[in-house]
């Protein structure tokens, strides 16, 4: 193990998201890490001053360094110990686990969002687990603690981003859609790559695990509709490296198709939106996407890096996967949306060498 990485420090919470897919690429790869749980009063101040951001997870090497920001911190991580391998090296297979993987981090976040904070049942759980585990020693009655992130998550991921009573339906089939693909495949062979986990699996267990698994409303769902679903996220939480040494399936699997289309019919296009909504100095916009409406949504300059980066991604294809990638992009309808708006720079993410970090406005 590389000295400067151990022993790892991982500031975070054990109903976060971006948390979860953290450690779940730390356990598959075998990285011993020390777990902290974020406390707002003793911690908050000192993500601020390392990282710039008050965000979940942050983590601390062993030489001191900080880092935020799961998709370039396993990025880091994987050139630093690229053995036994989550990210495939076969170009073309790199460039969709990537996309895969920014979608899983950006699309699927609006219905984990709405699951957790939209209905009662589900606000009431979250927040009582917050308050205690985050906010325990803010000097404040409980009930105010919680009702405090109610309305904070509720303001800043739910009804602060589009989602009202006009759209909820469709919200909730990205979830239901994404546990039908991810059925579809789990049925065939255990990983979304083949034998093995891959940056893949990562990826979604982002959403899948600490979200809509563990959430009272969608993980009932999950049990009931998809158990090849709630088998996978076990296993894979439970998968070390050991499990890494699988084959993987040779090319890009058809049967990632679905999403593919999703993310040329609605993710990349609502990408193109933010962007130029983040050039037009806005706060907020209005963008259609796959027939829905997401009104006064708010903008994110890290989505405009995610465009950013996936356009550099295949950039940096060689000639002869370049081809090949984009044929199959085309086939999806993704290729135009990719390009379709000109170039906006994000000022995020400005490095990928610890220590670094950037606020992605989500927790």
């Amino acid at each position: 193990m590389n000295d400067a990485i151990q022993p790892l420090r991982v500031y975070g919470s054990n109903i976060s998201y971006f948390t979860g897919k953290m450690e779940m690429y730390l356990r598959a790869k075998g990285i011993p890490y020390q777990f902290i749980t974020l406390n707002a009063r003793r911690h908050m101040p000192l993500l601020q001053k390392e990282t710039g951001a008050t965000q979940i997870p942050a983590m601390v090497l062993a030489d001191g360094r900080w880092m935020t920001d799961t998709t370039p911190m396993i990025a880091w991580l994987e050139q630093q110990l690229p053995s036994p391998p989550l990210l495939p090296a076969d170009p073309e297979q790199r460039f969709f686990s990537l996309l895969l993987e920014d979608y899983a981090d950006e699309w699927l976040w609006r219905p984990a969002m709405h699951f957790r904070w939209y209905g009662d049942e589900g606000a009431m759980h979250l927040s009582r687990h917050i308050a205690n585990e985050i906010l325990h020693d803010i000097p404040l009655p409980a009930w105010l603690r919680r009702l405090y992130f109610r309305r904070r998550q509720r303001g800043g991921y739910t009804a602060g981003d589009g989602i009202n009573e006009s759209n909820c339906m469709q919200v909730e089939a990205i979830y239901h859609n994404n546990l039908a693909w991810l059925s579809d495949i789990l049925q065939q062979r255990p990983y979304l790559l083949g034998n093995s986990p891959s940056l893949a699996d990562i990826a979604f267990m982002g959403p899948m695990f600490r979200h809509f698994s563990q959430d009272p409303e969608p993980a009932e769902i999950m049990r009931q509709q998809a158990p090849a679903v709630w088998e996978w996220v076990a296993r894979c939480w439970n998968c070390g490296p050991a499990a890494l040494h699988g084959d993987w399936l040779a090319g890009v699997p058809e049967d990632w198709s679905p999403w593919l289309d999703d993310i040329g019919r609605n993710y990349l296009p609502y990408l193109c939106d933010n962007a130029e909504a983040v050039r037009a100095g806005k706060n907020r916009f209005t963008t259609t996407v796959g027939g829905v409406t997401y009104a006064n949504a708010r903008v994110s300059a890290y989505r405009v890096w995610c465009l950013e980066q996936l356009r550099a991604h295949f950039m940096a294809l060689p000639s002869d996967s370049a081809e090949r990638v984009q044929q199959r992009l085309q086939r999806h309808d993704c290729w135009e949306p990719l390009w379709r708006t000109r170039a906006v720079v994000s000022d995020v993410n400005s490095s990928t060498t610890p220590p670094f970090g950037t606020n992605t406005k989500m927790l």
